[in-house]
């Protein structure tokens, strides 16, 4: 019996993208917490924060690959204790978004500069050519103002101290966005992610690709 539906046209195969070569890419080690890594996703391999940094590289033809060191949990103690460790990676730059963890706990704002100096000072010490970012991050409101505002300065006064450029804030306008965040209400969503590397994107890039 012969069929009496129609075709409306041909067949459209899906075609999964080819994957990008990545050889002789320029590695961009990403030194982070919980963020980073990211907790609570499904896939974070493929949700996280750096894995869709990955993908706008691969799409606007930047070449890097982009090495994700995030560990949750970690405050900037922890951070120093494995930075060394993590340079055996032979990076071209180090991107170091750490101090939440610090921020959660309402740990001295002077320790975590201090730490965030300190890793500096290693990455220089041991990959002189590596370029080197700072990622700012801020406090938990509930710490009080002096507290917060305190957080928020450390940051701009370590990268100014130590002369290397400061990214902006990880998760502006996605911190306090429930259906951008999960439920604990502080680890973004997939859709929190592609926010969050939105706004790195532009500085991750200029660090690359500058001279």
């Amino acid at each position: 019996m012969e069929s009496t539906t129609k075709s409306t046209g041909p067949a459209v195969e899906t075609v999964a993208a080819p994957a990008v070569d990545h050889t002789g890419a320029p590695r961009v080690v990403f030194l982070g917490t919980s963020l980073t890594a990211g907790y609570g996703l499904d896939d974070p391999a493929n949700d996280a924060y750096p894995a869709v940094l990955q993908r706008l590289a691969d799409s606007a033809k930047v070449p890097m690959l982009i090495v994700n060191a995030g560990l949750s949990g970690e405050t900037s103690a922890g951070a120093l204790r494995r930075v060394d460790w993590l340079l055996r990676e032979k990076p071209a730059a180090v991107v170091i978004e750490t101090g939440a963890n610090d921020g959660l706990r309402g740990l001295n704002p002077d320790s975590t500069a201090a730490n965030l100096k300190t890793i500096i000072v290693r990455i220089r010490a041991i990959a002189p050519a590596a370029k080197i970012a700072l990622v700012q991050m801020e406090a938990p409101t509930n710490l009080g103002q002096q507290y917060t505002r305190d957080f928020h300065a450390l940051y701009g006064r370590v990268a100014k101290a130590e002369r290397v450029p400061l990214f902006p804030f990880l998760l502006d306008k996605v911190a306090g966005i429930p259906k951008l965040n999960q439920n604990d209400g502080i680890h973004p969503t997939p859709a929190g992610a592609k926010i969050a590397a939105a706004n790195l994107w532009l500085s991750v890039r200029a660090l690359i690709v500058s001279k």
